[in-house]
């Protein structure tokens, strides 16, 4: 080149020095027991596709952190890998099975879908690394590791066995975000909130040995066969003599007990509530408090649909939405004191409740085989739940 191009062109020159620097080992995190260990194990990025510019980001941090300490003299590394983002990926293949071959995962089996996410794993997986590669990382790629690989399961399951033996994981009852279409369990940074028109369907529940009744307004009707309770806001006048009473639960008859609690906002539908507790996580805090009992209601319903449409009025509501496919989720309790499809037990405490229903249990293996996920650990390894602990979320107000 008899002189310089006009614009900086990286790829006639960054590869050939990124390749030299692998190539002599100039990232290699060695024991040096003349050296001051320093290390960052990178958070692994999804195997869902390519990098984006958060990633970018937090790798550029990493890298001027791990190349500072390793010019001052440190013995230095940066532990890469890549996750296997198992939900994530598990929709992504889906997506590309339906589209391009119109096919579901029943369709191939439990073989032959894990076969097509290993096969997805390793193109994207790969294209990751290459990205990192070309943005300058000095990671020590000899170490890579994989979130499903058998060194981190080794681990996963040595620490899991180490802290049952210590006593630091019980086992009890949760609220969890239930994803109808993925039919899986989510985490709550997995689920957005949006606001959506909805109805308010209004259901009379008369008060036992009395000709008094409550008028409950809710979104969600289809889930009042699992209804424990009432509540009603401690300083409503309207309702203060019937504390302590009991509602009847229409179509069961079914006796609900009449609670007070701030939860309820004064002023807001008819100011009586009716409690849910294992299909809505401020009913679950509210069973907590006032010892209601759980009772799972979907799926099974007697029927009941979400699309059902009488008794209604317009409104809008906040509808939970899966954060990927965009499907509307349930919150189910999962009953962990049993081993799932027992049936009714009694609770320590003794309450009586029913664990998940056995149709929503056997959707669970489809990608287990004949292993049941964490969540449905028998109880002879997991252990009684812990009353001592109890979990609480705070209300949005709070």
């Amino acid at each position: 080149m008899n002189q310089l191009p006009k614009t900086y062109d990286p790829k006639q020159v960054e590869k050939k020095i990124y390749d030299m620097w692998e190539k002599n080992g100039c990232f290699k995190g060695e024991i040096d027991p003349d050296k001051k260990p320093f290390s960052i194990v990178m958070p692994p990025p999804n195997v869902t596709g390519q990098l984006h510019m958060g990633h970018a980001l937090d790798a550029t941090l990493q890298d001027i952190l791990t190349r500072y300490k390793r010019m001052q003299g440190y013995a230095a590394l940066w532990l890469p890998g890549v996750d296997h983002a198992g939900i994530a990926t598990q929709i992504k293949v889906e997506e590309v099975l339906r589209k391009e071959e119109g096919k579901t995962r029943y369709d191939l089996g439990r073989e032959k879908f894990l076969e097509r996410v290993w096969d997805w794993k390793n193109q994207y997986g790969n294209r990751i690394v290459e990205q990192q590669k070309s943005m300058g990382v000095s990671c020590d790629w000899s170490r890579s590791r994989f979130t499903m690989d058998e060194v981190c399961a080794r681990s996963v399951r040595e620490n899991f066995c180490d802290l049952y033996e210590k006593g630091l994981i019980y086992k009890g009852s949760r609220i969890i975000n239930w994803c109808p279409h993925c039919r899986t369990a989510l985490s709550d940074a997995e689920v957005e909130y949006k606001d959506i028109p909805g109805s308010f369907w209004y259901i009379r529940y008369p008060v036992e040995d009395s000709d008094e009744e409550f008028i409950i307004a809710t979104t969600r009707p289809e889930t009042m066969l699992g209804d424990t309770g009432v509540a009603v806001n401690p300083e409503d006048e309207r309702y203060k003599h019937l504390v302590g009473k009991n509602a009847i639960l229409p179509l069961v008859g079914r006796r609900l007990p009449i609670v007070a609690d701030d939860y309820v906002e004064l002023g807001f539908g008819t100011g009586a509530v009716k409690m849910t507790p294992c299909h809505d996580p401020n009913d679950y805090e509210v069973g907590l408090r006032h010892n209601l009992e759980q009772i799972q209601c979907i799926p099974g319903g007697a029927g009941l649909s979400r699309e059902d449409r009488a008794l209604q009025s317009q409104r809008r509501h906040l509808l939970p939405l899966r954060h990927r496919g965009r499907a509307p989720h349930q919150p189910p309790v999962v009953c962990q004191n049993e081993a799932p499809g027992q049936g009714r037990h009694r609770r320590r405490e003794g309450r009586a409740h029913q664990v998940r229903a056995r149709a929503l249990y056997e959707d669970l293996p489809q990608l287990d085989g004949e292993r049941p996920r964490l969540v449905h650990l028998p109880p002879a390894l997991v252990g009684p739940p812990d009353p001592r602990l109890v979990l609480r979320r705070l209300r949005p107000h709070h």
